[in-house]
């Protein structure tokens, strides 16, 4: 076993790995029947588009939505609780734009300047699941 790594400043360059590991999507859950609100969320307001799940996975509920370089997959949860902590980071090139968008759409957009380098917002979606958006900049541009 190698000896662990110190951490690295923040702003450091990009770390890598030998195994090319990268993000394939972020799960979500949602409640058992409420794909179709999700889809008024997620494609509708965010402008993503649905992707059919595989048979062997359709038949478990659930939503897929993909754009850009960005996949969800929210999945239908019995004991459906609201993820309001743990949360995906989801980089927007025109943040403004997004939230004015969300904002338009009656989303209540809460700016946040604690991000070193980065300017960013949260949202609870339309199950209260906390998404973050994050786009370029200095957080002392925070703000429409």
């Amino acid at each position: 076993m190698t000896a662990r790594q110190q951490a690295v400043p923040y702003d450091t360059a990009p770390a890598t790995s030998p195994f090319g590991l990268g993000l394939h999507h972020v799960q979500l859950a949602l409640p058992p029947g409420e794909e179709d609100k999700c889809r008024a969320f997620y494609v509708d307001v965010l402008g993503m588009t649905e992707v059919r799940k595989p048979p062997a996975l359709a038949a478990r509920g659930g939503l897929w939505v993909r754009t850009d370089g960005l996949e969800i997959h929210l999945g239908a949860e019995e004991d459906f609780r609201p993820a309001r902590k743990a949360h995906p980071g989801i980089l927007v090139a025109d943040l403004d734009a997004l939230a004015h968008r969300l904002e338009e759409r009656g989303v209540q957009v809460t700016w946040d300047d604690d991000f070193p380098g980065r300017r960013r917002f949260y949202v609870a979606d339309c199950h209260e699941n906390r998404l973050e958006f994050l786009g370029p900049g200095t957080p002392a541009t925070t703000g429409p």
